[in-house]
């Protein structure tokens, strides 16, 4: 199309100057004839001129005078009217051009919502874990406490039960005896040093758990950041942005 628009603007632009050229020629011929109308005997501007008394070899008949009127007037007027057909089809593209951005500029703006949408339930959910997280990471702290706490709880019976195995181990002579009360001190110490072992791994794997939900917390903030961001963007910018675009006339070309 766009060659067809070169060569009618070109058709256009040379018949307009044939146009102007044959106005043109008919202006001064008409003063020219309407100044020798007004040519009386009485005329004082009037002169013999003997050479000027035949026909010009290249002059034209009445006929062939009217064709050619008649051609300028015909060929002016068919490439005027092919410019209005091109222009009725150039403002039906534009038009379809126009609809088709505007439908495509509503379907970017739903999909645009329908983000900001998923963003904004992403986050939510992101929001409930984080706050999940900070009460399971209170709780594993306190636990954490506690279990501290009861490690010290079991040093004050060990030192007791050990205390009494150091002294009795002092008994002269034959007390030195393996008796009931010997073996049940043992026994306690043993069972304080499994109870303890036993809460230090418990202590061990709280710590880590602790560690973990700080990992997790912080990936939450960082994944929370960055839904808040995106949703400033798509909703703030790009979708602030998007309310100013162009109407279909504008689309068009109208203003």
């Amino acid at each position: 199309m766009h060659d067809n628009d070169d060569e009618l603007f070109r058709l256009n632009r040379d018949h307009k100057e044939v146009c102007e050229m044959d106005w043109s020629d008919k202006v001064e011929t008409y003063n020219i004839d309407y100044k020798c109308g007004r040519y009386k005997n009485q005329s004082t501007n009037i002169q013999f001129h003997p050479s000027s008394v035949k026909f010009e070899e290249s002059a034209s008949t009445p006929e062939t005078w009217a064709k050619f009127s008649h051609d300028n007037i015909y060929r002016a007027e068919r490439e005027r009217l092919a410019s209005i057909n091109l222009r009725t089809l150039i403002d039906n593209i534009l038009h379809d051009v126009s609809e088709d951005l505007r439908m495509q500029c509503a379907a970017v703006n739903e999909a645009f919502a329908k983000r900001c949408l998923e963003l904004d339930d992403t986050k939510h959910k992101l929001e409930h874990h984080m706050k999940e997280t900070l009460r399971e990471i209170g709780d594993q702290e306190a636990n954490i406490v506690a279990l501290k706490q009861a490690i010290r709880d079991k040093e004050a019976p060990m030192r007791v039960a050990q205390m009494r195995l150091y002294d009795r181990s002092f008994r002269p002579n034959v007390e030195l005896c393996r008796d009931a009360a010997q073996f049940r001190l043992i026994s306690e110490v043993e069972e304080i040093t499994e109870s303890i072992e036993s809460l230090k791994k418990k202590l061990q794997e709280a710590e880590q758990s602790l560690r973990n939900l700080e990992d997790t917390r912080m990936n939450l903030e960082k994944e929370i950041a960055v839904k808040t961001n995106s949703i400033f963007i798509d909703r703030q910018k790009c979708m602030a942005h998007r309310t100013r675009y162009p109407t279909v006339l504008n689309l068009a070309g109208y203003r």
